[in-house]
């Protein structure tokens, strides 16, 4: 039997690992309706829609009427992008974003108190965020993924503390990046978060976003990961890419090849 194409393997996997992002300034509810439309594929349905606050309703009536309320998961942002909220203001916003159906929560890290030499603010920070997203009163804990906004802390030591910060606050993701400032994800920086994930013995996942935009990207962090974690680790519950275009280029690959395995030999 012949070996997968493994880029056609990587392309689904990414698929399913995908959250299709919209986070601009000129976003509108017909653009978010029409970001949901993309959300199932004929290879599959990406895990999740990430928008603002106010679009929560929105893609949650969206997934309802496209019958994809129970494949397709709501994320939304806080603290977002420049990490600058009180914890007040947080928490605030992430039990009305619960509310209104988000079922996972991407949280900017305040890096520049960490940058500052601040690690306390963050700590309660997450901690605080953690605490909220397993309230009692939630029927299902939310799924809470930390931005460490990589590309600002830019040193090795200040990545690997981020991320050290974050795992031991109770995040279930560390996310590289806004997507809103110059250098955003790289193989560079996903490694020394994949390694503080191994090194912390917890069940951590990782999403890599912004400039994730081909399916040669995508396959790259997917060898990365596997070569960290082992492959039994690539799945959506562990590694997430935050995305919109690179919907298209996974789905291009995909074209080529009607039935793709998911078996892999990263």
């Amino acid at each position: 039997m012949s070996k997968p194409n493994l880029s056609l393997v990587a392309a689904k996997q990414a698929l399913s690992m995908m959250d299709l992002t919209s986070l601009n300034d000129d976003d509108t509810e017909l653009s978010i309706q029409a970001l949901c439309q993309q959300a199932a594929t004929p290879f599959g349905c990406v895990a999740a829609i990430c928008v603002y606050p106010r679009f929560i309703n929105t893609v949650h009536s969206a997934l309802h009427a496209l019958g994809l309320s129970e494949q397709v998961a709501i994320a939304t942002v806080v603290n977002f992008p420049h990490g600058l909220d009180s914890i007040t203001h947080v928490e605030q916003d992430i039990r009305a974003a619960i509310t209104a159906g988000a079922q996972e929560i991407d949280l900017v890290l305040p890096y520049r108190q960490l940058m500052a030499g601040d690690s306390d603010f963050g700590l309660a920070m997450v901690q605080a965020v953690k605490a909220v997203c397993v309230e009692p009163r939630i029927a299902k804990p939310t799924l809470f993924k930390v931005i460490i906004e990589s590309g600002e802390l830019a040193t090795a030591a200040l990545i690997t503390q981020a991320c050290e910060l974050a795992i031991k606050g109770g995040a279930d993701f560390i996310k590289t990046s806004t997507g809103k400032v110059a250098v955003n994800a790289t193989l560079d920086t996903a490694e020394l978060m994949l390694i503080a994930i191994r090194d912390s013995g917890k069940n951590v996942g990782f999403k890599a976003a912004g400039g994730v935009r081909t399916t040669q990207d995508a396959q790259q962090y997917l060898q990365l990961a596997a070569r960290i974690m082992g492959k039994d680790w690539l799945t959506p519950a562990h590694m997430r890419f935050g995305a919109s275009g690179l919907l298209a280029q996974l789905l291009n690959t995909l074209d080529e090849q009607p039935t793709v395995p998911l078996a892999t030999d990263y």
